[in-house]
């Protein structure tokens, strides 16, 4: 669901997350099988958050302490999603049109998720 007090408050969103044969030592995939709008989601619903990335940081955008470890959790993934959901980081977007429409057009950006939230409600 939506977080409350965010645009993407009273939306169903549905996704997905795949787990390699080598979990927990390799992050799962998440992936919206919803239509979302959001700096940190590919166009094909694939997030694009810290936790679920493995290794060093070749860019040098994330700390170590940031990205996967194998204490984090199904809960601690989700939590990171909700995070990102109420605070989009545009700074390295995976979708560079919704990052420049967050920093650009707010209006229009609010726009754009309410007609994701309505999608989702429709897809229930």
């Amino acid at each position: 669901m939506g977080p409350p007090a965010t645009f993407y408050e009273g939306g169903y969103f549905k996704a997905r997350m795949e787990f390699p044969d080598q979990y927990p030592h390799k992050p799962p995939k998440l992936k919206f099988t919803s239509k979302m709008w959001h700096p940190n989601v590919h166009t094909n619903g694939n997030v694009c958050i810290s936790i679920l990335h493995d290794g060093e940081d070749e860019f040098g955008y994330e700390k170590a302490n940031e990205r996967w470890t194998p204490v984090h959790t199904v809960e601690s993934i989700l939590i990171s999603v909700i995070s990102m959901l109420a605070d989009p980081y545009d700074e390295s977007p995976a979708n560079i049109d919704a990052a420049k429409q967050w920093r650009e057009d707010r209006e229009g950006f609010k726009k754009e998720v309410a007609k994701c939230v309505r999608r989702s409600i429709e897809d229930l």
